[in-house]
């Protein structure tokens, strides 16, 4: 009886090698030869790399010298720490989109719904939301003020209200113009070397600064009770990763994910350190956020609020594109539906809907540092340290895990869950103390 050949065709070895690769998630070069099958965009590792650090290294930069005065010189060790956990759970938050075979889930809330169900994605969508709102509103705060600071005493005087409705109003028009992220990714790399230039302002002006003063400078070791509140500060410095899904999206080569991750929060990382080392160092216990106002008045402290002003301007164009866009999925809002003008005018009703809403958030919560504490405590140690690492075992398991990688996993939980409870804590009595007095 003869034996019937078995031997795979050529096509159906390069599917299964193709499949296999995508399941997996493999990040080699020969991955850039698979067939597209999730849509993605045509940007580059550079598209990713800009956009990343735009968005996480804004506001951190200016926070981490307080942050070291809130906990001491501890701070340098939870600042590794807090890298490792975030490029640990930039690229599991990755991996849970391509959890099941030949399917990509599309958002954070959908790897929470894939997860754990309905309270997953409730969970999620909280804090996504709060994220997305919060930290646009936050950067809106420090704009405005920034605006009151540069224009006080001028004709131009107006109050950081004022400046929150011209702002909200100049940034609608790049949201009604940039239809994806990948449009966006310009304005993002002006936005990251605005962050740039501030933190060498403030590596060569702090250090000059202090030995130019005769007044004692004092630091401490650790301080304990400032523990939660530092870190709180730090999860904040590295939030951001509910927009990757959207950044790894718009990658023409989605294998490279993993290294334009590494590269962004190594950089942004770089820059927290060259900041708030040299911040913490030349003013110790009287360092205050935003870390430029601890500066003397003069040159360098003016040319630190205008960049830092461009950088978070540049920023919010990220989130709320990456809202809109989550946004009108959900509501159908598409070409093939509505056409390419009804289509334009959706979008356009959704973020000028979503401006509004920033701008009422910035007017009335004005406080820049609570604000920047709650923001970090109660969205990003969540989206950040826990999140990512309880659906990624849920959805992928447990007992395939090493050893090493379930230890670290369960420190980014203890972490998060430290930052989250206590640090909310604080900045919520922060908060209330601010409006009452």
């Amino acid at each position: 009886m003869a034996i019937e050949s078995k031997t795979p065709s050529i096509k159906s070895e390069k599917f299964k090698v193709e499949q296999t690769t995508v399941d997996n998630y493999v990040e080699e070069d020969r991955a850039s030869s698979i067939v597209n099958e999730f849509g993605h965009g045509d940007g580059s590792f550079m598209t990713a790399y800009f956009n990343i650090v735009c968005v996480v290294a804004g506001t951190g930069t200016l926070g981490l010298p307080k942050a070291f005065a809130d906990g001491g010189w501890l701070g340098i060790l939870i600042l590794i720490l807090a890298y490792a956990m975030a490029v640990y759970s930039g690229v599991i938050l990755i991996r849970c989109l391509y959890y099941k075979p030949g399917q990509r889930l599309h958002d954070y809330k959908a790897i929470g719904t894939a997860a754990f169900g309905w309270p997953g994605y409730l969970v999620a969508s909280f804090l996504h939301i709060l994220n997305l709102f919060g930290c646009p509103a936050l950067y809106l705060v420090l704009a405005s003020g920034n605006m009151v600071y540069l224009l006080e005493g001028t004709a131009g005087e107006l109050n950081h209200k004022i400046w929150a409705v011209i702002w909200g109003v100049f940034l609608l028009i790049p949201s009604l113009i940039m239809k994806t992220l990948k449009e966006v990714t310009g304005i993002a790399a002006i936005g990251a070397l605005c962050t740039m230039m501030a933190v060498f302002v403030v590596l060569i002006q702090g250090p000059m600064t202090r030995n130019a003063s005769s007044e004692p400078v004092y630091h401490d070791s650790v301080i304990w009770e400032g523990f939660p509140v530092a870190l709180s500060t730090i999860a904040f410095s590295f939030g951001g990763n509910n927009t990757y899904p959207h950044v790894e999206h718009a990658l023409k080569k989605p294998h490279q994910w993993k290294y334009a991750v590494m590269a962004g929060l190594s950089t942004c990382t770089a820059l927290y350190f060259l900041t708030a080392v040299p911040g913490y160092w030349s003013f110790g216990t009287a360092t205050v956020s935003p870390i430029y106002n601890s500066l003397p008045e003069g040159a360098g402290k003016m040319l630190s609020v205008i960049v830092m002003t461009i950088h978070v301007i540049l920023a919010i164009p990220i989130y709320t594109t990456s809202f809109s866009l989550e946004f009108e999925k959900f509501s159908n809002c598409s070409e093939e539906k509505y056409g390419k003008f009804g289509a334009w005018v959706g979008r356009a009703i959704i973020r000028s809907i979503t401006m509004g809403i920033l701008v009422v958030l910035a007017c009335f919560i004005p406080y820049f540092d609570d604000f920047m504490g709650l923001i970090g405590s109660l969205a990003n140690c969540g989206l950040v340290f826990l999140l990512p690492v309880i659906c990624y075992l849920k959805l992928t398991g447990v007992r395939n895990k090493p050893w090493y990688e379930l230890a670290f996993s369960a420190l980014t939980v203890f972490l998060g869950i430290i930052g989250c409870v206590f640090g909310t804590i604080d900045s919520i009595k922060a908060l209330i103390a601010d409006f009452t007095s």
